[in-house]
């Protein structure tokens, strides 16, 4: 898959997104790389860690979180995404839901949006097809219930959406689809996606994870964010292991590691 001046290969070893978090208020890194300098030394040293891609984000999506107005969040990211871009190492993603932030990423480097609303900004599908990108799909509810049959509810949102984009022309190869682990859904639903996100093989779109020390993963270990590690390998092998082709993740050195072996011993005697 062509990327400005690079590639990503989805059809081997699945590829790790390093996360920067250029906000105050992140649920686990919140303030720790929210100046310029500390997020591009921060995200080279994921480079380093050998992160196939670098996911920048300046607006925290953690519940609760205060809506920031499109010039804060790119006064936040574009010097960051600019730098890095100019570096030309890895794949740049922005990690936004506004059309108009998504945009400007593109104009300066960037060339994966990961949405977190899952198309509610609707000048989103123009930025798509002005720009080709890599877009990441996230499923999202409006808020948390316990009524629902969460898989079905997946494949039915995931059904409207691309064929919404296909019905506006976007290249269906280049969108990437995410069950959304921790967005308005219980911790019970967290573990219903991830033990069935075999369910996500009916699209051939790829499919990315993002469960990195997640809430659901501090109510059954007891621990902090920043303490989760052990647990967010767990989920983020089971879902290779089950079919997700990208992982996002803060620890990327860890990941790395990890999905290497468990990709090695997968395969192992497999034709």
């Amino acid at each position: 898959m062509t990327l400005k001046n690079t590639t990503l290969d989805t059809t081997g070893c699945p590829l790790v997104m390093g996360i920067v978090n250029c906000t105050p208020d992140s649920f686990s890194d919140g303030g720790d790389y929210n100046a310029t300098n500390s997020a591009v030394a921060h995200a080279r040293s994921l480079i380093a860690e050998s992160a196939d891609i670098l996911d920048i984000g300046g607006e925290s999506t953690r519940p609760g979180a205060d809506y920031i107005p499109a010039d804060e969040e790119w006064d936040r990211v574009g010097n960051i995404i600019e730098t890095l871009a100019k570096e030309d190492t890895v794949p740049i993603s922005i990690d936004t839901y506004k059309a108009e932030i998504a945009g400007k990423a593109m104009s300066v480097g960037a060339s994966i949006i990961n949405d977190v609303s899952g198309l509610a900004d609707p000048d989103m599908v123009n930025v798509l097809k002005e720009h080709n990108p890599i877009y990441v799909l996230m499923y999202q509810r409006d808020a948390e219930l316990d009524t629902f049959d969460v898989r079905p509810d997946m494949i039915d949102f995931f059904n409207e959406k691309i064929g919404l984009l296909d019905r506006e022309g976007v290249d269906l190869s280049r969108v990437w689809i995410d069950p959304g682990i921790g967005f308005h859904k219980t911790a019970e639903q967290n573990h219903i996606l991830l033990a069935g996100l075999e369910c996500l093989s009916v699209f051939e779109n790829d499919i990315l994870v993002g469960a990195s020390r997640k809430r659901f993963i501090g109510a059954l270990t007891g621990k902090e964010p920043k303490d989760r590690l052990a647990g967010t390998l767990a989920a983020h092998l089971k879902s290779v292991q089950k079919g997700a082709k990208i992982i996002r993740a803060h620890d990327v050195a860890p990941h790395v590691d990890a999905i290497k072996v468990m990709w090695a011993l997968e395969k192992c005697g497999v034709d």
